[in-house]
């Protein structure tokens, strides 16, 4: 009892249910906690880009090797775009299959308003995208901090602050990650109030293919994914439930971002890769996004009648796959990816985003957790791949997830210490 009372996962989970039954039953008073999921998220996000920065320098610095660091980027762009396709591919096929917009009523739908997203779609340039992404700023700094310093002959006094400044940031961490059940109370609670299960009834069917072609692609491409190197998909999930719950809370990936390092680091994969990966992941890895994007537009295409021929259903893929890499960085973005999308097909009408929108918060949830999912395998597929993973850190952070969860964002040091000593 006193462990169930200590460990966040079972505050987090019971936050969440709290503030689904406010929402429904309390909904006005509901959309008022709506501060505390964004205050949250805000805050952690205080955090991501110095330990990204941190990351990434320390660990080129104690890599030595450059063209490694080189070489783990390009593969890390290259298994994004091949998995990012197969989950395109997933979404179309099994949009097709169970045709989730068939004998949908538009008059029935609660629409919202898209013209704030077709707006925008002739103003998207990869320049702009760049501009807006402050982590792939940061990232592109710390991987010219660190060959820099590597190369600095006096590196052992600057890699001596620089770790001095990583543990107290994880400790900073560590403290904001107590207050997580309040920030995961906060989102369920809002998005429930605000929108309400009423919502979701007319699109039943699309939120129930939506939310099994993710799991499809979680334990089926993604678990084959791990299976390569022998690790465990239901393993990994157990170990980082925690924050997946708090993904699952927040509707925002980047909550559980900074804490995901962490344990990618604990159960082995190295610092380098750690840093290299999950940052441009959550600008190029976007597998949820990705999937969802497909299933929408084939949806609306259901929706309206329109009769998809198979070259157009390729030029649809070919487009996405260019297309959803900048559904990243912006609020909103993906909105106005699927709208440009929309539009240079030219026989959707661009307008059926409206219809949309409404239950479009409750599937962002299963799209930010895949997302999430997603990023942790790459990494620990890319460390699998370069011999940059210690599988003795990984058998002992499976074998003590319970242990490990009541400490989850412990700092750093203390952690990898511990890993190392068994």
């Amino acid at each position: 009892m006193k462990n169930l009372f200590t460990n966040l996962t079972f505050w987090v989970l019971t936050a969440i249910t709290a503030g689904a039954f406010m929402g429904h039953y309390f909904p006005q008073q509901a959309v008022e906690m709506e501060f505390l999921g964004k205050g949250f998220i805000n805050i952690v996000k205080i955090f991501i880009n110095p330990i990204i920065f941190l990351t990434i320098t320390l660990g080129i610095i104690g890599m030595g090797d450059l063209k490694k660091v080189g070489k783990v980027g390009a593969k890390a762009l290259i298994y994004f775009e091949i998995v990012t396709t197969l989950a395109l591919i997933v979404g179309v096929i099994v949009a097709n299959i169970i045709q989730p917009g068939k004998g949908v009523v538009t008059s029935n739908l609660q629409k919202g308003d898209a013209s704030v997203y077709t707006s925008k779609v002739q103003d998207f340039s990869w320049l702009q995208f760049f501009l807006d992404n402050v982590t792939l700023q940061v990232l592109l700094v710390s991987l010219v901090l660190g060959t820099v310093l590597s190369k600095y002959s006096s590196k052992e006094k600057v890699t001596e602050w620089l770790n001095f400044l990583s543990k107290y940031v994880f400790r900073a961490l560590h403290l904001v990650m107590i207050f997580a059940p309040i920030g995961a109370f906060g989102g369920m609670a809002y998005t429930i109030g605000k929108y309400g299960i009423h919502t979701l009834l007319p699109l039943a069917k699309l939120m129930g293919t939506v939310y099994a072609t993710m799991a499809i692609f979680i334990f089926g491409v993604l678990g084959l994914v791990l299976r390569t190197y022998k690790v465990s998909l239901w393993s990994y999930l157990k170990y980082i439930r925690e924050e997946l719950l708090i993904v699952l809370g927040t509707s925002s990936s980047e909550a559980g971002l900074p804490s995901l390092m962490v344990k990618l680091e604990r159960m082995g994969c190295s610092k380098p890769v750690v840093g290299l990966v999950v940052p441009a992941g959550y600008s190029f890895n976007l597998d949820g996004t990705t999937i969802y994007l497909s299933m929408a537009t084939i949806f609306l295409a259901q929706v309206f009648n329109v009769h998809l021929t198979f070259g157009q259903i390729l030029s649809l893929i070919g487009i996405l796959m260019v297309t959803s890499k900048g559904a990243a960085g912006v609020t909103g973005s993906g909105f106005v990816v699927l709208a440009s999308t929309l539009t240079a097909i030219k026989v959707i009408p661009v307008e059926g985003l409206a219809l949309l929108l409404g239950v479009d918060r409750f599937m962002s949830e299963a799209r930010a957790i895949t997302n999430f999912i997603g990023n942790g395998v790459a990494t620990i597929w890319l460390a699998n791949n370069e011999k940059e993973f210690d599988r003795t850190k990984m058998e002992y952070a499976f074998a003590n997830v319970q242990q490990t969860e009541n400490v989850v964002t412990d700092n750093l040091t203390d952690t990898t210490q511990r890993a190392d000593s068994v």
